[in-house]
């Protein structure tokens, strides 16, 4: 989990979702799925921002300095995720905000997809 791979997997798992749920009948899970998958992630993204130390094999297997470290640069940016700042964390807030939309914005793009499939 990182911001730079959070957004397109939750953006794909909200896709795989639309066609999983394809059939109308199965599709009242898809919000428990949702909230399920969100909470997922902020319950591991959220720790790994803040240095949680049960964290540390996570960053560790991804070769970063700290779970903010990896949250922030994903081992591809050199920002200094030691020194972000009361900016940074307003920053780091607003993208954990976008979780839920990435998820949705792929749902609805994999719902359409489906619609036009099986369109008469």
């Amino acid at each position: 989990m990182s911001f730079l791979i959070d957004g397109p997997w939750l953006y794909a798992t909200g896709e795989t979702y639309a066609r999983l749920a394809a059939p109308e009948e199965r599709q009242k899970n898809a919000l428990k799925r949702g909230v399920t998958t969100i909470a997922g992630f902020y319950a591991v993204s959220i720790p790994l921002y803040l240095n949680q130390r049960w964290t540390k094999p996570i960053w560790k297997a991804c070769r970063a300095k700290s779970g903010r470290d990896w949250m922030i640069n994903s081992g591809v940016l050199r920002v200094d995720a030691d020194d972000v700042g009361p900016r940074g964390h307003k920053i780091a807030a607003a993208l954990f905000a976008t979780y839920p939309l990435w998820l949705w914005l792929g749902y609805r793009n994999g719902r359409r997809d489906v619609e036009r499939t099986h369109q008469p």
